[in-house]
C-alpha cells in the first residue's frame, strides 16, 4: 500500500512502540491508557474533561434524590395493614360505637396510661395531654440531657413544667436520664437505650395488666374518642397501631393518612416493652393527628435537625440556615431537600412538589382551636415563624 494512504496497520505500528513494550503489569497497563489517549482528540478530551466533573457534582449534590426515586426498584412495599372502620358520632352512645366496631361494651372503663420520650416539644405536647386528660389515668414521660445524637441539652419538661403542665400535676410520673454522649454512634441506639428507660419508668407508674397504655412520639396525638372507645370496648387486638392524618410544620400543611407507628397496647407484664415500629398488622382508621416538625421557632426546627436520628440528612450546613428554613415553611417543601418516601414510582411523582395548602381548620385538637390565639402558628394562613 503507498505511504499516502492511512492504515489500521501503520497505527498499530505507531502503538506498538507504547503498547508493545515488555515491563510489568502496571507498565503495560499504563501504557494501554497512553495508546488509548493518542488516539483521541482534543474535543474529546475537553468533553471528557467537562463531563466528568459535572456528573460528579451531581452525584454528590443529587445522589441521595436519585437513590430515593428509585427506592421501588430496591425495596418492596411492606405488608398492608388490615384497617378497622372507625365509627364516631358524639351523640352516638358509647354502647352503639362498641358494637359498630364488632367489640362489646365494657362494664367500666379500663384505665389508660399515656408514655412519651420528650425532647423540647412543649407546645405539641400541651395540645397532646389536654386533648386526652379527660381519659389519661396517668402521663408518663421521660426527658433526658442528651439528645439522640449524642448533643448536650437542657431539661426542658423540667423547666417549664410548673408553667405549663401543672393541671397534669397529680396524674404525673416524671423521669429523667443522664445521656452516654457517644459522638458518632448510630443515633437509633440512643433512642433505643432511652426506650428501655422509659419501660421502667411506666412499672414505675403502676400500670397493671389489661391497662391501655399508649406508645407514640409527642406529636403523634390519638383523638380523644379514640382512646374513650378503646377504654370502654373489648373485643379488639392486643396491639393495635393507629392511622394519624400526616402534616408537616402546621395543620395547614395535610400530607397524607399514612402515619401508623403510634399504637396502643393491652398491658402485658414481662411481655409488652415500650417501642416505635411496627408491632402488629392491624390498623384503626382516622384516629388522630400526626404533626411533624410543628414548631413556634426557627431554632427549634435547627435544633430537631441537628438532634433526631435521621439527622444525617442535614447534608449541607446551608440546610440550617434560618432564612431558608422559613422559606421552606411557607413554600411547603422539605427542610432536607429529599423526594417522597414512598415505595412507588406513582406514588413518589404525585407527591413531587410542594405540599397543597389547606384552608381547613375542622376536626383538629381540641385546645388547639380553644387557644388557637396562643397557637395561631399551627393554624392555615400563619407561615411565618419567631425569629428566636
Amino acid at each position: 500500500m503507498s505511504d499516502g494512504y492511512y492504515s489500521c496497520k501503520k497505527t498499530d505500528d505507531i502503538c506498538e512502540d507504547v503498547c508493545g513494550q515488555d515491563g510489568s503489569r502496571a507498565a503495560k497497563a499504563f501504557s494501554r491508557v497512553r495508546c488509548v489517549l493518542r488516539g483521541l482528540d482534543f474535543k474529546t478530551y475537553i468533553i471528557f474533561l467537562t463531563i466528568v466533573p459535572i456528573f460528579s457534582l451531581g452525584g454528590y449534590l443529587h445522589g441521595q434524590k436519585l437513590t430515593y426515586f428509585l427506592r421501588p426498584l430496591w425495596e418492596s412495599p411492606p405488608k398492608p395493614f388490615q384497617t378497622l372502620p372507625h365509627y364516631y358520632h358524639h351523640n352516638a352512645s358509647m354502647e352503639t360505637l362498641c358494637s359498630l366496631h364488632g367489640w362489646t361494651h365494657r362494664e367500666s372503663p379500663r384505665r389508660v396510661f399515656d408514655a412519651v420520650l420528650f425532647s423540647n416539644e412543649v407546645d405539641m405536647l400541651t395540645i397532646r395531654w389536654k386533648e386526652l386528660y379527660p381519659y389519661v389515668t396517668q402521663f408518663v414521660i421521660l426527658e433526658s440531657n442528651s439528645t439522640f445524637t449524642g448533643l448536650p441539652k437542657p431539661l426542658v419538661f423540667a423547666a417549664n413544667r410548673e408553667k405549663n403542665f401543672e393541671f397534669v400535676e397529680p396524674r404525673l410520673t416524671y423521669g429523667n436520664i443522664g445521656g452516654r454522649f457517644k459522638r458518632g454512634e448510630n443515633p437509633f441506639v440512643e433512642e433505643a437505650y432511652q426506650r428501655i428507660a422509659l419501660d421502667q419508668l411506666i412499672g414505675l407508674a403502676g400500670i397493671q395488666e389489661d391497662d391501655l397504655l399508649i406508645m407514640s412520639d409527642v406529636d403523634e396525638i390519638p383523638s380523644a374518642h379514640t382512646i374513650n372507645l378503646l377504654r370502654w370496648c373489648d373485643g379488639y387486638p392486643p396491639v393495635l397501631h393507629l392511622q394519624l392524618k400526616n402534616y408537616l410544620y402546621s395543620f395547614e400543611y395535610f400530607v397524607d393518612n399514612k402515619s401508623w407507628r403510634a399504637s396502643v397496647h393491652l398491658y402485658k407484664p414481662g411481655k409488652t416493652r415500650y417501642a416505635h415500629f411496627r408491632r402488629g398488622d392491624t390498623l384503626l382508621a382516622d384516629s388522630g393527628w400526626h404533626c411533624s416538625f410543628c414548631f413556634r421557632r426557627i431554632s427549634e426546627f435547627v435544633f430537631k435537625m441537628k438532634a433526631y436520628s435521621h439527622n444525617d440528612r442535614v447534608r449541607f450546613s446551608h440546610y440550617l440556615n434560618p432564612k431558608r428554613i422559613q422559606d421552606v415553611i411557607c413554600r411547603g417543601t422539605d427542610l432536607f431537600d429529599m423526594l417522597p418516601e414512598e415505595h412507588t414510582f406513582r406514588e413518589i411523582i404525585g407527591k413531587l412538589g410542594p405540599i397543597p395548602r389547606s384552608y381547613s381548620a375542622v376536626h383538629l385538637p381540641g385546645h388547639l382551636i380553644e387557644k388557637a390565639e396562643s397557637y395561631k402558628y399551627l393554624l392555615p394562613g400563619n407561615c411565618v415563624r419567631d425569629s428566636g
